[in-house]
């Protein structure tokens, strides 16, 4: 089964990490990965590290924001696979954190994408979780469920910067 959370709302990270906790209090095996954020930067990655230990990875090197910094944002993200395909043989639920935003970048392929996918196409166990922005409509077609976040309002908007244990 795959869940995507997707938009340009907040939420997308927080559903993620509700949805582990809900399979976690279900007695599941989780597996939780970031692909863009780093680590120490946001307040559900301490609680997330204490809960899943070494089935929790911050893979990300942070806001890829210029070309030069792609190969190291690839490299990041091919690590993230790498380990998110390791655990999936011995897991209920894996989480991948931002993983639209890693495809929609060129940091991870389709390709690579769908070899994840392919292990959660059935309508039970395991599950999948996606997150991020640029939902693709192949991703979409795919998927057995699909929330959308859409932004309302937002404290950015009116100059208010970001706020700890609101927005990281």
């Amino acid at each position: 089964m795959i869940l995507i959370y997707t938009g340009n709302g907040k939420g997308k990270s927080s559903a993620s990490c509700g949805q582990a906790l809900r399979a976690l209090g279900q007695g599941m095996r989780v597996a939780f990965a970031q692909f863009l954020k780093q680590d120490g930067k946001s307040g559900e990655q301490i609680i997330m590290a204490k809960l899943l230990q070494e089935n929790f990875l911050v893979g990300g090197k942070g806001f890829f924001t210029k070309p030069e910094q792609f190969p190291m944002h690839r490299a990041a993200a091919q690590e993230v696979l790498v380990w998110a395909k390791a655990k999936i043989s011995c897991l209920d639920v894996l989480v991948l954190d931002e993983a639209l935003y890693a495809l929609s970048y060129g940091l991870i392929t389709r390709d690579e994408l769908r070899e994840i996918t392919a292990a959660f196409t059935s309508d039970s166990k395991p599950i999948l979780v996606l997150s991020g922005r640029g939902l693709p409509d192949w991703l979409r077609d795919e998927a057995h469920l699909v929330t959308e976040m859409q932004e309302i309002k937002h404290p950015y908007a009116q100059g208010v910067s970001a706020q700890s244990g609101v927005d990281f």
